[in-house]
């Protein structure tokens, strides 16, 4: 049986999607991706559009989805579309809540350097006292 044309090793898998060979192994791992039977002599051989599941794994992390949330959007695929949308409307709502909260965050912050600041005294920092519960 010959190999076709349209398929790659993983070494050439992982230069076209732009990643390392041990992220193509970890998506197999996680079943992101489907390992191919290994042959009885030579390598294992992906089809073509591997590269385009694994270049679609690294766009949807970086857009703050989890690995378990990506192979869910996988499963959905391109005929779930409003399913799909739901995702990530709801993956806008917890990202904004995290907006809000590190906001909240730097206000604290930006408060505690402030009180450092403008306290001359030496023998005692806001910001230490706040972080050990000492400060009233």
């Amino acid at each position: 049986m010959g190999i076709n044309k349209k398929t790659l090793t993983i070494g050439h898998l992982a230069r076209a999607a732009g990643v390392n060979i041990e992220t193509v192994r970890y998506y197999q791992r996680v079943a992101l991706i489907q390992e191919p039977p290994k042959p009885l002599e030579g390598y294992r051989h992906y089809p073509a559009d591997t590269v385009d599941r694994i270049k679609f794994i690294k766009r949807a992390q970086q857009l703050g989805f989890s690995l378990k949330e990506i192979a869910e959007l996988l499963e959905l695929g391109n005929k779930r579309c409003m399913d799909v949308r739901t995702r990530a409307e709801e993956k806008r709502a917890h990202i904004d809540q995290q907006i809000n909260d590190l906001k909240k965050l730097r206000k604290t912050l930006d408060n505690l350097i402030k009180a450092c600041q403008t306290d001359n005294d030496t023998a005692h920092c806001p910001i230490v006292e706040t972080l050990s519960g000492q400060s009233s």
